[in-house]
Formats: C-alpha cells, structure tokens, sequence
C-alpha cells in the first residue's frame, strides 16, 4: 500500500489540532451569532470569542481521545434513515 494513504486514514485531517467537521460547525454557528448580537445589540464581542474559545477546547479534547469524530459524524447521517416496512412487523425491516 501506499503511505499516503495510510496517512490520511491514520491521521484525519484538523483544524487548529481540533476534528475537522466540529470545529468548522462550532466556528460556522458561533460567528454568525456573534456579528449579529454586535449589530443588533451592540454586545462586546469578547463574550463570545470566550465562548469559541472554550467550546474549541471542548473538541480539542473529545478530538484528542476520538480523532475520527467528523468521519463518525458523516456516516452516522448517511446511515440513519427510518425505513419503511412494507409488511406490518415489529421493528425495523430493511425491506426493499
């Protein structure tokens, strides 16, 4: 095999040591709120660089433990999908 893509599967890919997919979810709901409550309310915007700055260490640290969380995360809502049954059964029949 090649070593690169041993690589890229041993070592996902990170965004400021953190998983790729949290942190750009965290930055991609965080600053949008915060330009808002600055134009609407006027609020400083320290209080909310702190609170980026404390959930990034959150995920830094889940990162740490669970490198492949974004990958995780992607197949999890590829693959939870409800069926539907065709035949009236107890539980979940992957029935085409």
């Amino acid at each position: 095999m090649r070593v690169g893509i041993l690589k890229a599967v041993a070592n996902p890919p990170t965004i400021l040591w953190g998983p790729f997919l949290p942190v750009m979810v965290n930055l991609a709901v965080q600053f949008p709120l915060m330009f808002m409550a600055i134009g609407i309310f006027g609020m400083n915007p320290l209080i909310f660089l702190s609170s980026i700055i404390v959930v990034h260490t959150l995920i830094v640290m889940y990162g740490a433990k669970e490198p492949h969380i974004s990958q995780m995360l992607q197949s999890y809502g590829e693959t939870h999908r409800s069926s539907k049954n065709l035949y009236k059964v107890k539980g979940d029949k992957f029935e085409p």
